[in-house]
């Protein structure tokens, strides 16, 4: 009988004290006010830590096509498409570099293993859309200042990028097959 009771007691006390941290949190966010009270959001950027991972940083001038970022990536959210170089170059010609913002988990593997330290995680946190098509961002269809810049890929300008439609993936028409002729039984042959 005596356990009985201690563990009512103990379960009594255990949650008396949860409660009373969950009232402390309470009063003091009432107290605090809202977000916008301390920063004028929509207006002036709120101010990130220097070691923020926000959306990616992204120079097509020294990318060499190496496939690295899309190999380190455990989500697989990087898309690149690239070219063979004209005969007297030699390498890669990157077209196409696709970053799936609905898949990215900003946990910046990419970064590390780029040879040429084309790709880094930026401080911009907030490119917020209305379709999923607006959270793929192709870096190669962007202007240089902008996949480059510390703090100007905007929603507008990602959009802007967009103008000229390009689906992400498109299914391609296999040619018709020729009808196969299954071998002859007994002399005839069966269609």
């Amino acid at each position: 009988m005596r356990a009985w009771f201690r563990n009512v007691y103990l379960a009594t006390t255990t949650l008396a004290s949860g409660m009373y941290v969950t009232l402390w949190y309470f009063v003091q966010s009432f107290r605090r006010g809202t977000f916008t009270k301390h920063f004028a959001y929509p207006e002036q950027p709120v101010p990130v830590r220097p070691r923020y991972r926000g959306f990616h940083r992204f120079d097509l001038t020294t990318c060499i096509g190496c496939d690295k970022c899309a190999r380190a990536c455990p989500v697989d959210c990087i898309y690149i498409d690239k070219e063979k170089a004209a005969p007297p170059a030699k390498g890669f010609v990157v077209t196409g570099f696709k970053i799936d913002y609905t898949k990215c988990m900003f946990c910046a593997l990419c970064v590390d293993p780029c040879p040429v330290d084309c790709i880094f995680m930026g401080s911009n946190h907030d490119i917020s859309t209305y379709t999923r098509d607006g959270c793929v961002v192709d870096y190669a269809k962007l202007p240089l200042d902008v996949a480059w810049g510390q703090a100007t890929l905007n929603p507008t300008a990602v959009q802007e990028s967009k103008r000229v439609s390009l689906p992400v993936w498109t299914k391609t028409a296999d040619a018709p097959k020729p009808a196969e002729v299954k071998p002859a039984v007994d002399g005839k042959q069966a269609t």
